[in-house]
Order: structure tokens, then C-alpha cells, then sequence
């Protein structure tokens, strides 16, 4: 059995010594050699099955090769860590400067390959386990105009596509938008799965519907509850920034909030031009800024949840503070995206507004990839 599963060499050296009489002279094997046996499996199949990484979290003895597409701020290499997943090797095709200062600061032996427009299987050493994407989405964006395969930043889904059937990792993830159920079944049918739709909403305060194709099985995970009053830091309440930004209009609203000081607040305002910081539960429609289009103006129970995420550098999205209105943080946007705080510090607000936005929902990955152990 050993030769069969561990080699030649294995078997030589654990089983057939030597230096060790497998039997007696009646031909029965001897004590000794029955308890040297019994460690050996015990060795064997304890070392080769999982351990604990010392918080309580099972972990594969596999190192993976990955492949991160559109890498941003390795939101995906966060997650395969809080995953247990170790990597061997973890390539990141990414340009945006700032991104790639803050995964270096936090995974300073991340390989930084580039456009993925000039990324080849030669970029790589080893088998690539893994490959994961998820492209900008504005062109397939239901909230914005929907130019679909037209726009340029949506045509960067085919690179993914050409790494996918260039390198033949064993397991991929693509997370993209909700999105025209055409331009859905297109994907699904180059790509070779079918999508499943999951919320961000589910293990964090934020309403962010993503299309998810991969070919790692799993299901949703259990609602966690999180909201938005959860995340929030209460001393944080500055109130500059916002002098003359309302018109009259404006402040015909804000001073109809209903806001109590028992942190209990049960209303939350915002001007969601981008939507970033409101929930999902109106209670009184108003118009902070009359040219806005879309959601701009509604007023949302702080009970509720944040909307998703955009790259508006925190403009236009402000939650109600005892007495106070603010933007939402850089820091409670991490903890809405399911980042450790401050972990785009170093770089300014508007910077950490941004690839924020545009990273991933770390807890959701990290919920896909926990399927590999």
C-alpha cells in the first residue's frame, strides 16, 4: 500500500529497512514493528490532510499559483488568505498606481505583471491553479448607460477569457454586474457556467448584487444581519466639509430628520448620485440636489443597508450623526467592502473612495474560495 501511494523511495526508507524485522520466528509481525506501522499512518494521513492555522481555521496543505485579473487592491489575495488558502506564487495584472501601493504594502511578494492586454502564459511560471477577474463594469452596468461589449472597458472581459483558455487554471472566478440578461447568457455561454447572482448585503452592510461565474460549487452563504449602524465609528462627526453645500432646497429636508441621541438614529440621508452610503428601507423622498438623476434625495432607516459602492470619491453620500451630517468614511468603506480598517491608508481619500469601489466584496470571495478546503 505504501509503495502504491508513496514511491519507491518512501517505502525503502519507512518499510522495507534494513534495519527492521517485520516478523517474529512463528512468521507474526512483531509489537515493535505493529506500533512503528501505526505512527507511520498516523503521520501519514494527519500531514497530508489539513491543520489548523492557529485561529481555529482548517487550511489546505496546497499552495496554489494564482492569477489575479484586474487586480486592484488584491481584495482576491485577502480572501484566500481569510480563506486558509495558502499561494505559492500570486501574479497581479493591475496599472492603477495607487492600488498596486497598497497591495504591496500588505503582500510585498505580490508579482506585478501589468496590463492585462500585454499578459501572456510567459509571465508565468508553473501551472496557474487559480484565475480570478472581475473587469471594470461600467460599460455592462444596469445603473449606468449600458453600452455593453460596445464601451472599452467592458472588451477587457475577452483578455480574461484568452487567460482562461491560455493558462487552463483549474478553478476561475468573473465578477461582474448585474447586467442585461442577454449580455449575462453571452458570458455565460464564453466562459462555459452559468452566473449566480449574490448580495454583498449578505455578510456586510452594503446592497451590492454582483454576477458571479466560476466553477468552484457553493452555495449562498447565511445572512449575517450586518448593517449599516453596525459599521459606522460614532465618534467620527466633523461637520466642515458640508458648510454651503445645501441649496434651500436642501435644507428644507435636513431639518425635518428625526435624530435622537441614543445612537438609536433611524434615519440616514444621502444625495446618491453614485450611491455609496444609504440603506435599502425609504422613509421620506426629498431632493438634496434637484438636478440629480436616479436616487439621489432619499432619506433610508440607518437600520438598513448601505447601496454599492462607486468611484464617486465619496461626493454627493451622507449618513445622519446624532446631530450631525457626514460622509461616510474611508475606513467604514472598508469595513463595507469587508477590508481590515485602514487598509488603504496611505493614499488620500479620494484615492481609498475609489479602489474601494472598484475591489472586490472580500467577504463574499473568501466565502467561494473556502469550498477549496
Amino acid at each position: 500500500m505504501f509503495y502504491l501511494l508513496y514511491g519507491e523511495d518512501f517505502y525503502k526508507k519507512n518499510i522495507h529497512s534494513p534495519n527492521i524485522h517485520n516478523t517474529n520466528d512463528k512468521g507474526t509481525v512483531k509489537e515493535p514493528i505493529k506500533s512503528h506501522m501505526f505512527n507511520l499512518i498516523f503521520k501519514v494521513f494527519t500531514e497530508s490532510s489539513t491543520k489548523s492555522d492557529g485561529l481555529g481555521n482548517l487550511c489546505s496543505n496546497k499552495e496554489y499559483n494564482v492569477v489575479s485579473c484586474f487586480d486592484g487592491i488584491s481584495g482576491a489575495q485577502l480572501a484566500l488568505k481569510n480563506a486558509g488558502i495558502k499561494v505559492k506564487n500570486y501574479y497581479a495584472s493591475e496599472i492603477d498606481e495607487n492600488a498596486i501601493y497598497i497591495t504591496q504594502k500588505h503582500f510585498p511578494n505580490t508579482i506585478q505583471v501589468g496590463d492585462i492586454k500585454e499578459v501572456d502564459k510567459s509571465n508565468f511560471k508553473g501551472k496557474i491553479d487559480i484565475l480570478i477577474g472581475g473587469s471594470p463594469c461600467q460599460g455592462f452596468s444596469s445603473a449606468g448607460k449600458r453600452l455593453n461589449f460596445d464601451d472599452p472597458r467592458s472588451m477587457l472581459f475577452f483578455e480574461f477569457e484568452r487567460l482562461l483558455k491560455t493558462l487552463k487554471p483549474k478553478y476561475f472566478i468573473f465578477e461582474n454586474v448585474s447586467m442585461n440578461k442577454d449580455i449575462e447568457e453571452i458570458i455565460s455561454k464564453r466562459l462555459g457556467v452559468e452566473n449566480e447572482k449574490v448580495n454583498s448585503s449578505l455578510l456586510t452592510a452594503q446592497n451590492r448584487v454582483r454576477n458571479y461565474w466560476t466553477n468552484i460549487d457553493f452555495d449562498l452563504p447565511e445572512d449575517k444581519g450586518i448593517v449599516l449602524k453596525d459599521i459606522l465609528i460614532h465618534k467620527e462627526n466633523k461637520m466642515s466639509a458640508l458648510r454651503g453645500r445645501f441649496d434651500d432646497n436642501a435644507k428644507k429636508y435636513i431639518q425635518q430628520l428625526e435624530l435622537r441621541k441614543d445612537e438609536e438614529s433611524n434615519t440616514i440621508t444621502t444625495t446618491l448620485k453614485d450611491n455609496l452610503i444609504v440603506t435599502n428601507k425609504p422613509i421620506k423622498k426629498c431632493n438634496l440636489h434637484p438636478s440629480g438623476k436616479g436616487m439621489r434625495g432619499w432619506v433610508y432607516d440607518i437600520k438598513g443597508k448601505s447601496p454599492t459602492m462607486t468611484t464617486n470619491k465619496g461626493e454627493g453620500s451622507f449618513i445622519a450623526n446624532d446631530k450631525f451630517l457626514r460622509k461616510l468614511t474611508p475606513l467604514e468603506c472598508e469595513r463595507l467592502q469587508g477590508f481590515p480598517d485602514n487598509y488603504t491608508k496611505g493614499i488620500s481619500n479620494t484615492q481609498r473612495y475609489k479602489v474601494l469601489a472598484q475591489s472586490f466584496t472580500v467577504s463574499i470571495i473568501s466565502h467561494i474560495f473556502k469550498q477549496l478546503i
